[in-house]
């Protein structure tokens, strides 16, 4: 199983992170995408694999609005050239990218025919122009420039096929699980660390692509798991808060009832981190949603505590079929000198004791 961790897409910062995060045993990093909160997540990497030689290097993740689908396949493309085959496009339907446009997620169908479309351009296939979400209101057709010779359909010429970037969906819902399970080469759960509800997913999408008259083990799984190692329980849980409530209140987002396996009090919360939560204070431990976690629900949605314990319920995800997993932390605004000693014992003694 391998053993990505997250970070922000900084162009300068990256290079003395990767080099950093590659010494210390990780396989691979995630910037975030989010244009009004951090830089570009693509000159970020492509600056990342100039100092680095083996560490994967992807977004964690992009979304299907910001960028027509040949704009995101042509970035993640440039990236593994640069990186020699280390690049991953992660992708899902938006979060802080788009509230800071005032916008919601992209809407499902919207967002399969995106992945669709990114899935045939980095295959070196067209896409035909009917099928490109450009509003008239903002460019017109073509053909109103009566070419003498023009492209019949959306290529990018530069890019063969050959040694494809994969591209990873994250999911949390039935809906977008479904839709990962069509067309992406592995489907990242942000379910939490609850094997209940990863086995639940898996199940999901092995049923998705049966009825897609696809293999149904024809995919491979990931998750995004909240973790934080430290020995005291309490700081454990406070430097996984900010993480926990992103990643809690995309199972609730639209504030229907959580799909899939959770108990009565755990619905409770998620509700209750979607109701208080403020974009402002978007993954800080400090923020107001924050504070409605109980230590009872970061216990299970999350993974902290002593070492040791993290490694036993990381193998126990690792059991389960996974194949990749991003531990994440979101700890803006939590103590630096906690965090700090958390990040030393995932390189030290979680990292070298999961089976990889």
């Amino acid at each position: 199983m391998e053993v990505w961790t997250t970070g922000s897409a900084s162009p300068r910062g990256i290079m003395r992170e990767a080099p950093r995060l590659e010494a210390g045993g990780w396989d691979g990093l995630l910037v975030v995408d989010s244009q009004n909160l951090s830089g570009d997540p693509y000159v970020s990497l492509a600056m990342a694999a100039t100092v680095t030689e083996r560490l994967g290097l992807g977004t964690g993740v992009s979304n299907s609005v910001t960028r027509v689908a040949a704009v995101t396949a042509a970035s993640i493309e440039s990236v593994n050239r640069v990186s020699r085959g280390r690049a991953v496009l992660g992708i899902g339907r938006g979060d802080s990218a788009l509230a800071h446009l005032g916008r919601a997620p992209a809407r499902v169908a919207s967002f399969e025919r995106y992945v669709a479309q990114v899935q045939a351009y980095l295959s070196g296939k067209s896409v035909p122009f009917e099928d490109i979400d450009i509003d008239e209101a903002i460019a017109p057709p073509m053909a109103e420039l009566g070419f003498a010779g023009a492209p019949e359909s959306s290529r990018i010429g530069w890019i063969s096929g050959e040694r494809k970037p994969p591209v990873e969906v994250a999911a949390s819902g039935p809906k977008v699980i479904a839709v990962g399970a069509r067309h992406a080469d592995r489907l990242m759960f942000t379910l939490g660390a609850d094997p209940e509800r990863i086995a639940w997913g898996m199940a999901q999408a092995r049923a998705a692509r049966e009825a897609a008259g696809l293999d149904p083990d024809g995919l491979s799984f990931g998750a995004f798991v909240n973790c934080a190692p430290h020995p005291d329980i309490n700081v454990a849980r406070d430097l996984a808060r900010g993480g926990v409530t992103t990643f809690a209140r995309f199972s609730v987002m639209h504030g229907a009832a959580a799909a899939g396996p959770v108990a009565d009090d755990d619905a409770t919360v998620m509700q209750d981190v979607r109701k208080a939560y403020d974009m402002r204070a978007h993954t800080y431990s400090d923020s107001k949603q924050a504070s409605v976690l109980t230590p009872e629900f970061i216990d299970q949605f999350a993974i902290v505590g002593d070492p040791d314990h993290c490694v036993q319920r990381l193998r126990v995800l690792a059991a389960l079929g996974l194949d990749k997993i991003v531990l994440g932390g979101g700890r803006r605004g939590a103590n630096e000198a906690d965090a700090a000693t958390t990040q030393d014992l995932l390189e030290t003694e979680v990292l070298p004791n999961i089976s990889r």
